[in-house]
């Protein structure tokens, strides 16, 4: 596996654990889980090609829209629900963290770092929105429409009643990183594995 997020993620899952992957595309982190950790395993994509392909893997996933929630799912029903590089892309995304820790017992999220040093560095140098491995797409063409940073999503998990289990971070999706201090100035990606500590707050 070249995305050292992912082995961060599999890091993060207990053996043996009842997973459900959200956006789960291809079926690669699913797979692995699956493999080397021997969870029993679900995912939703939206994608019906993304979903063709992970059944034809052998994997059990979905067609589903997480914009819609995860009515389906009764509350402390998974161990673990992941949710990897796709929490930008929603409409509704506080709403599917809230439904994560909702459904799972441990909700882990990943995400592109919108307050990474060289992101901001081309807004104040060219005035234009980034582009970047990371971020690889024009404005007018991405599928990111709702970027955040690593404050924010700390302050949604305070605003949301979410423990921060763990915390980890990545210079780069195939690189790991160590030591990183500022991670809201220094890290390109984000790994958060969050829990419920009580009732959701109303609205």
């Amino acid at each position: 596996m070249d995305r050292f997020d992912y082995r961060l993620i599999v890091e993060m899952v207990p053996d043996g654990a009842t997973v459900l992957d959200l956006g789960c595309g291809d079926g690669e982190l699913l797979a692995e889980l699956v493999r080397d950790k021997h969870v029993r395993g679900s995912g939703v994509d939206v994608d019906p090609a993304a979903v063709e392909a992970c059944v034809g893997k052998g994997l059990s996933v979905f067609h589903g829209d997480l914009d819609e929630g995860l009515a389906d799912y009764l509350d402390g029903s998974i161990d673990v629900v992941i949710l990897s590089f796709s929490l930008q892309q929603l409409r509704r995304p506080r709403m599917l963290v809230r439904e994560m820790a909702r459904v799972g017992r441990l909700a882990i999220v990943s995400f592109p770092n919108f307050a990474h040093w060289s992101v901001r560095g081309q807004l104040f140098v060219q005035g234009r929105m980034p582009v970047s491995g990371d971020l690889p797409y024009q404005w007018y063409e991405t599928p990111n429409i709702h970027l955040c940073t690593v404050n924010d999503f700390r302050d949604l998990c305070r605003r949301e009643g979410l423990r921060i289990e763990r915390e980890a971070y990545l210079n780069r999706l195939d690189r790991p990183a160590r030591g990183l201090r500022r991670p809201n100035l220094t890290a390109r990606v984000a790994v958060f594995a969050v829990a419920r500590v009580g009732p959701a707050p109303a609205g």
